[in-house]
């Protein structure tokens, strides 16, 4: 039988601005070859080009394809034997949300212009990666994800990097109350971040986290430049969620929001609102990042 192969491809920038919506701005830019833009044909055709090998090694392995040219793409993968991202880290958190418990190849299609830290291979591992992974042959890793519930409804379970909590103008203070076992505290900061082991290495350790090894099933909770006055600190500023426990956030802002792996999942919140991250009871199955799972490396 045929492997069932769903190909998630990002749409580059100069696709979509040039291409697609004829954006004036953008096309005078890149006639002036400006440093704004300079670099977006180079990846474009970079980005191509990978997907085209691709798409021409899953006809040779004989796989049945069905390619997505939108990384924000809606689809079921309940019956996908491999799920292919082509683009870089955004591309698979955003298809990642539409697999349950994988298993995912990630592809950097433009190393030189796109971060590629869940991507196994660029252009040259392709044929290599891509039949290893349909003969069952390329190592898996699990990795722990991040179950978000407001207001007692479950809203997603498969946050793999981070979660963003701020209020909705980054110019005012957020305000909440946050409690994680016997521990109470009302905090103001320019927001927090809180997500699991292979976020670590992004936002988490940008605003003072620590990194974590990928097979580390703790979550991190870190807050956003906190206000404490007379030089104290919050004792829930920044701290480690064993498995099984929770971490819960009661909102005091009138307009926040909660952005799940990114800008394009906001989960508008209000005055009131109560707020629960846990560990997820479905972990993402990763291929071919048994180098990575030795020790996280910044991005």
């Amino acid at each position: 039988m045929k492997s069932r192969v769903i190909v998630v491809a990002k749409r580059s920038t100069y696709a979509l601005y040039v291409e697609e919506q004829r954006d004036r701005r953008a096309t005078e830019l890149l006639h002036r070859q400006d440093a704004s833009v300079r670099r977006w044909r180079a990846a474009h055709e970079a980005h191509q080009r990978t997907l085209e090998v691709v798409e021409q090694e899953l006809e040779r392995l004989g796989a049945r394809t069905l390619v997505l040219r939108r990384s924000q793409a809606v689809f079921d993968a309940s019956s996908a034997d491999l799920v292919v991202t082509v683009g870089g880290d955004g591309t698979l958190l955003a298809a990642s949300h539409h697999v349950a418990r994988g298993p995912m190849l990630a592809i950097n299609s433009s190393p030189k212009d796109s971060v590629g830290f869940f991507c196994a291979v660029s252009r040259p591992g392709v044929r290599r990666a891509l039949a290893a992974a349909l003969a069952g042959e390329l190592s898996e890793l699990q990795l722990t994800r991040m179950e978000v519930e407001v207001n007692g409804r479950v809203r997603s379970r498969r946050v793999l990097n981070e979660a963003l909590c701020c209020h909705t103008s980054p110019a005012h203070t957020s305000r909440y109350i946050i409690r994680s076992g016997r521990l109470t505290e009302q905090q103001r900061s320019s927001g927090f971040w809180i997500g699991p082991a292979a976020g670590s290495t992004a936002a988490q350790r940008s605003a003072g986290g620590q990194v974590l090894p990928l097979t580390s099933r703790e979550l991190q909770f870190v807050a956003r430049e906190p206000y404490v006055r007379d030089e104290g600190a919050y004792r829930l500023g920044r701290f480690l969620v064993a498995p099984g426990k929770r971490v819960l956030v009661q909102i005091k802002m009138h307009d926040a929001a909660l952005y799940l792996d990114g800008p394009h999942q906001e989960i508008r919140l209000r005055l009131g609102d109560q707020v629960c991250f846990r560990q997820s009871s479905e972990p993402l199955t990763l291929l071919g990042l048994e180098d990575k799972a030795r020790g996280a490396r910044p991005r």
